[in-house]
This record gives C-alpha cells, structure tokens and sequence, in this order.
C-alpha cells in the first residue's frame, strides 16, 4: 500500500476538494485523482460520491478515513522512534491548545521545557476546545491542553492545573478601597461580557444565577476577546469577571485591580488530554510527565 495515497485521501477530506488537496500536496489535480483511483482498486469500492458537483464521503471512505489517518499517525511515529535511535533527525510534537492556555499560559511552559529536552521541538495549534479535541480525535495533534469539558470518554483526561475567575477593576476604580464587596453590589456596574457561547461566561453566569444575582445585571456590554475586555475595564467602560491566568500582567502592574467578592469563589479545571497509544510519540512522555509536575 502506498502511504502517499492515504495521505492524498485524508487531504481530500479534511479540504473538502481535489484542488485544495492537490494544492496542499504540491501536486496535480490529476495526481490526486489518479491516487484515489488506485486506492479504490485497492479496496474494492468508491471513496467519494459526486452530490451536486461536490465530493461527498461514501459510505466506504467514512469507514476508511479513521482508519487511514492512523496508519499514517503510526507510519510517521515509527520513523521518528527510529531516526531519533540513529540520530538523524529531531522530534517535533504537535500540541493543540484552547484559547487562553495557548496565550497566556504555554509559553512559559515551553521556554521552560526547552531547557531541559532543546532537542524537541514543537508546532502549536490554538483553537477553541472542541476544535482542538476534534483534532486529537483525528491526529492531528498528539496531545491537548484546554480548559473546556471533555465529552469523548474514550479519550485520556487529566487536570494539570487550575485557574481562578477573577473581577476586575480600573485601577482607580470605588471599590479598590475595599477589602471586598457583597455579592449584591455587582449590579451597580457595566459587567463586560465575552460572547454567549464563551465557556468563561457561561461558568460565570451559571455561579451568579444560582446566587439569584444574574437577572438583577441589566448594564452590560458583550466583546469579542479577553483582550477588547482588558482594555475596556482598563478604560472604565465597566468590570469583568476573567480568569486570572489572563490578567496577571496588568495586576501586577497595577493597570487593573482585583476585587474580592463575598461569598463567591470561582475556579475552573485546566485539563490535559490525550489519546490511548499502543506506541506513543517520541518525546511525548518526557512532556506529559512536565506537565504533570507543573
């Protein structure tokens, strides 16, 4: 069987077209045609299906994908276990990381690591969480870090780490100059929001309904990043609730301030996520057992 074929194939699922395949593997579209073709003789069966002039999944190529993006996964191990044994090349893992890990968080997990194993080498892919489990699920990356729920429960779960919710305030703001404030006081602020669907607001919203205190909340303003939010408390355009992970450099300098409030303390699971290996990367283990003693 030829490898380069199963790759040719997965291109094509995964762009959703021959000429975005043929592009990604620098190739012709006849090429690519011609490897589907082969890989069709093979197996004995169609791959795709032309619905509407575009390429649909058959029912064989559903069954075949998996499988394919497996043999491909294990194929690119096996040379990797075997060139770092000769010496010939150097390990690169792929990491996949939610949002808010990928931007405040690993970065100082890689410079550290670095140090210790300069040998390995990293390509980091940051999306949302279910993206990224998607793309653990289809090896396209070797292991995750996120801070969402896991669903898949085929899949290796484990919390590394956690992070606290945290308001925050102008540095000027009323209420610096308190050493907390009651939970009934939040409603007298703009609470600056991310986006319906963030995973942060929705633990947020889920604590203030249970304390009866959401609906009172009517001043409110909603924006498209923790960055936009920073900037705007820092400006006095209201508070917000964030995880600290994502303010520790303007508290620390003073930009913003955190204000504890009575009777609300709100944590969320930072998770590590991997799939069961018969033969896992090479240099994997050396990061997972890092990040296991963070």
């Amino acid at each position: 069987m030829n490898i380069e074929s199963l790759k040719m194939f997965c291109h094509v699922v995964d762009e959703g077209s021959i000429t975005k395949a043929a592009k990604l593997g620098f190739v012709s579209q006849p090429a690519v045609t011609r490897q589907i073709h082969q890989l069709e003789e093979l197996y004995g069966a169609l791959l795709f299906d032309r619905v509407d002039g575009k390429l649909k999944l058959s029912e064989a190529g559903k069954v075949l994908y998996p499988y394919a993006k497996e043999i491909i996964d294990y194929t690119e191990r096996s040379f990797a276990a075997v060139h770092e044994l000769t010496g010939r090349a150097e390990t690169v893992l792929n990491v996949g990381t939610s949002l808010t890990i990928g931007e405040y968080l690993l970065p100082d997990i890689l410079g550290s690591f670095s140090k210790i194993y300069p040998n390995i080498k990293f390509s980091i892919t940051v999306r949302n969480t279910p993206t990224i489990l998607t793309k653990l699920e289809h090896n396209d990356v070797d292991v995750a870090l996120v801070e969402g729920a896991v669903g898949n429960k085929e899949l290796i779960t484990e919390k590394f780490a956690d992070d606290e919710l945290v308001l925050i305030v102008p540095a000027n703001h009323r209420w610096t100059k308190k050493e907390s404030i009651s939970i009934i006081e939040l409603p007298e602020e703009k609470m600056l929001w991310r986006e319906t669907d963030s995973g942060t607001r929705q633990i947020v919203e889920d604590a203030l309904s249970r304390l009866e205190i959401l609906e009172q909340i009517r001043n409110s303003m909603e924006l498209g990043s923790t960055q936009s939010i920073k900037s705007a408390v820092e400006a006095g355009l209201g508070i917000s609730i964030l995880p600290k992970l994502t303010v520790l450099r303007e508290l620390k300098y003073g930009v913003l301030r955190e204000v504890k409030i009575e009777g609300l303390q709100l944590v969320r699971d930072l998770w590590l996520v991997q799939k069961n290996h018969r033969f896992p990367k090479t240099g994997l283990n050396y990061f997972i057992e890092y990040i296991r003693g963070l």
